[in-house]
């Protein structure tokens, strides 16, 4: 067509191919690069961890949800899944699930069977779907809908609880007297829902949980100086645990994800004062969980709202284990008898460090997805995430040497999907204190002394949540370089682009080979942290050069895309890819 244009007449046929030349070379992008916040607790980490050891966490993922969720599975303590039809909240049978193995407090012939945590069900069905498994319509079953029983309407609290009735609840951890296990289990709701919008009811749920929120956000009023919220009395509580003033980042992250999905702006209101009240905090906070969420949804407001959150703050928070509430919570540092186990989470100081599994994953949740809307903590994050996904391998009884196991003797219990609740320099219990460190080890034992088997030290509630991990981290062509999704645990986001963060740790520069997703087509590489296209026309895979010691964050935009700015932001085709340019010219 065009050919037969420039032969009827050569100067219109010119001025088209002029046209599509011009409309195709765009002017090239030169912003300055985003100069690197550091985080003294990464900065003590080592570059490139010791024995290095990435496993296969997206296939561990897709294995954990295949074998734990089998109703004949054989052997000593399986299955792990059982049936509750006591249909509290919502007239329907449910699945529980074990928090550990053997816990004698659990399955079909205890308390009726309606003892199981949301925080092992929850995040089993988070964690496969984070790995491309759908869990509302496995083998048959909806796993996904099963959840709504969480959703305490009969207590009058109406929002998700770690139980499903009161009866049970004071078999386990939280339920009304510690605030984080009332308020995450709302959290990992709302990061499903994102995943499964059109369920049946669960747009009324998420509703009415926000509303609780925002209600309770109202009558705290900035004082979240509480051990936890009666949701249905809608008053603050206190008793014999220490106040859990994070429980503000949990309350915040809910109520701005309610807001970016029904676009109410009570939610952002509610959001922005719990952010703000936690922010006003003199003193570290950190109790479990939530504190991480803190520093995500401030990085999202600052982003998408135009707020001006100290990030920095809420991650160091996170990191540095200076809690006054509960002493020494935050991020493990340390080499022990040549492992290098920094990057875990827990505490820092019980009995020379103590983290734990889940919250190792679910803290790469907030953290990771943060970079997106913050690329100035690129290197340290990525820095962090590299330790922590080479150290987690070791709660697992196949990466780690059987003489730092308490139980290697039932091992084989596991199918080799189930890890040690916890990673410990000294063990906490007497009769291991001769395993040398690191130890693996679990609490199972102690929460029913004399009846909860050693095998309870296997954490099943932990290793749900394996998912985050898989869904995540990938390996590259270059050992200790890793492709971080910036995606896989964003919700409710806006539109975007396939995104990463590499990080390199490597004194000197080194060339990675990029694995783009084939659905991407032909794009262009924008890098967020030097804050210019790096690359143009890639199809499939590139290579990319990574400075020593630093990090990129590749965003995949189509080639051809239309470039624009509006103040800070730079959009392809109208998506923003960089929440934080600035152009040579210092606009």
């Amino acid at each position: 067509m065009i050919q037969q244009r420039i032969k009827r007449s050569p100067i219109r046929g010119l001025l088209f191919l002029f046209l599509i030349f011009s409309c195709k070379q765009q002017p090239e992008i030169q912003g300055i690069p985003l100069p690197q916040q550091t985080l003294a607790r990464v900065d003590s980490m080592p570059a490139l961890p010791q024995p290095l050891h990435i496993i296969d966490w997206q296939g561990l993922a897709q294995r954990y949800d295949s074998t734990v969720y089998d109703f004949n599975a054989t052997g000593d303590y399986w299955p792990l899944v059982w049936w509750d039809r006591t249909a509290r909240n919502f007239d329907q049978p449910v699945i529980g699930l074990y928090t550990a193995m053997g816990d004698a407090r659990q399955g079909p012939d205890n308390h009726k069977g309606m003892f199981h945590e949301s925080l092992a069900t929850m995040g089993g069905v988070l964690g496969a779907t984070l790995v491309g498994i759908d869990k509302s319509n496995q083998d048959g079953l909806n796993y996904v809908g099963m959840l709504k029983n969480y959703f305490n309407r009969e207590t009058g609290w109406n929002i998700m609880m770690n139980n499903t009735a009161p009866e049970v609840a004071l078999l386990g951890g939280g339920y009304g007297r510690d605030w984080w296990y009332d308020v995450y289990p709302n959290v990992l709701f709302y990061a499903i829902y994102d995943k499964y919008p059109q369920e049946p009811d669960f747009e009324k749920l998420a509703k009415t949980i926000a509303d609780q929120f925002y209600k309770a956000d109202s009558i705290l009023d900035g004082n979240y100086d509480w051990t936890f919220f009666d949701y249905g009395a809608m008053k603050p509580m206190k008793n014999w645990i220490c106040a859990q003033q994070d429980a503000a980042a949990g309350h915040a992250w809910v109520l701005y994800a309610a807001y970016r999905k029904f676009g109410d702006e009570k939610y952002l209101k509610g959001a922005l004062r719990a952010l703000g009240a936690l922010e006003k905090q003199a003193e570290n906070r950190f109790y479990e969980i939530l504190m991480p969420f803190g520093a995500y949804a401030a990085a999202r407001m600052n982003a998408e709202e135009a707020q001006d959150f100290e990030v920095s703050k809420f991650l160091e928070w996170t990191f540095d284990g200076t809690s006054v509430c509960r002493a020494g919570w935050g991020v493990v540092l340390g080499q022990w008898n040549g492992f290098d186990i920094s990057g875990i989470v827990g505490s820092t100081v019980d009995h020379g460090g103590y983290g734990f599994l889940m919250n190792t994953f679910d803290t790469a949740w907030p953290l990771v997805a943060m970079v997106r809307y913050d690329q100035s903590h690129a290197t340290a994050i990525g820095k962090w995430m590299l330790n922590a996904a080479n150290a987690a391998r070791l709660f697992y009884p196949e990466y780690i040497p059987e003489e730092h196991q308490t139980i290697p003797q039932l091992a084989s219990a596991t199918k080799g999907v189930i890890g040690y609740e916890g990673l410990v320099k000294h063990s906490t219990f007497e009769r291991y204190a001769h395993i040398p460190s690191p130890v693996v080890q679990g609490d199972g034992p102690n929460w029913v002394p004399g009846k909860n088997p050693d095998v309870s030290q296997f954490s099943v509630y932990g290793s749900a949540h394996v998912g985050i991990f898989g869904s995540i981290i990938h390996s590259t062509d270059v050992a200790g370089i890793l492709q971080l999704d910036l995606l896989a645990t964003d919700f409710f986001r806006g539109a975007a682009y396939p995104s990463y963060l590499y990080y390199n740790p490597y004194d000197e520069a080194k060339e990675v080979s990029l694995d783009l997703p084939v659905e991407a087509g032909r794009t262009d590489l924008y890098d967020a942290v030097q804050g210019r296209f790096i690359a143009r026309g890639v199809a499939g895979g590139s290579r990319v050069n990574l400075p020593g010691g630093g990090s990129a964050v590749i965003i995949c935009v189509p080639s051809g895309a239309r470039i624009s700015q509006e103040q800070n932001k730079l959009l392809a085709d109208g998506v923003v890819i960089d929440y934080h340019f600035r152009n040579q010219r210092g606009n």
